[in-house]
C-alpha cells in the first residue's frame, strides 16, 4: 500500500480508508489479480500481492522441473487444437465454469446431449453475475472440455458440438 509521502495526508487516513484497504484486498483474491492501484480526492492507494518468483523457480531443482514443463505443454497444445474444432464453443469471457444452475441440481448437458440453437451448456460466474452460455448451434455435444467450478479465461474452448 503507498500513499502520497506527506504527513498531513498521513494524518487524514480514516476508518474509511482502511475499509477500502479491506475492500481492495479481497478485490484481489476473488479475481486472481496481483495488483490494484486506484487514486481518488487526493488519496493514491496501492494493494498488491506478495508473489515471490525465486521460490517457484529453484536454480537447483532446474533439471527436474523440466518434464514437467514439458508435459505441461501438451495439454496446452490439445487446449489450443481444439479451440479450432469446427463445433467448438469457446467462452466469451474469463470466470468460473458451472455445469449446473446450482450445487447438486443436474447439469445443463452430458456428453451425448442434443442440443439446439439457444440452449444453455452451461453457466460462467464472472463478478458474482451468472452468465448462460447458449449453444450457437444444434448438434449432440460430443466432448466438455472443462470441470465443474473450473476457472476459464476468454477464448477457452468449453464444449464440441458436432
Amino acid at each position: 500500500m503507498a500513499r502520497q509521502p506527506d504527513d498531513k495526508a498521513a494524518a487524514k487516513f480514516s476508518s474509511e480508508d482502511s475499509a477500502l484497504v479491506r475492500e481492495l484486498a479481497l478485490l484481489l483474491d476473488e479475481t486472481s489479480l496481483t495488483e490494484i492501484e486506484i487514486e481518488r480526492a487526493g488519496l493514491r492507494l496501492r494493494v498488491a500481492r506478495n508473489i515471490s518468483v525465486a521460490a517457484t523457480m529453484p536454480v537447483a531443482a532446474a533439471p527436474a522441473a523440466l518434464p514437467v514443463a514439458a508435459s505441461a505443454v501438451a495439454p496446452a497444445t490439445a487446449a489450443a487444437d481444439l479451440s479450432k474444432h469446427p463445433g467448438a464453443v469457446t467462452s466469451p469471457m474469463v470466470g468460473t465454469a458451472y455445469w449446473a444452475p446450482e450445487p447438486g441440481a443436474k447439469p445443463f448437458i452430458d456428453v451425448g446431449t442434443k442440443v439446439s440453437v439457444g440452449q444453455t451448456l452451461l453457466i460462467i460466474e464472472a463478478m458474482k453475475t451468472m452468465n448462460q452460455i447458449p449453444s450457437p448451434r444444434a448438434g449432440t455435444v460430443t466432448q466438455i472440455l472443462v470441470e465443474d467450478g473450473q476457472p476459464v479465461e476468454y477464448g477457452e474452448p468449453l464444449v464440441i458440438i458436432e
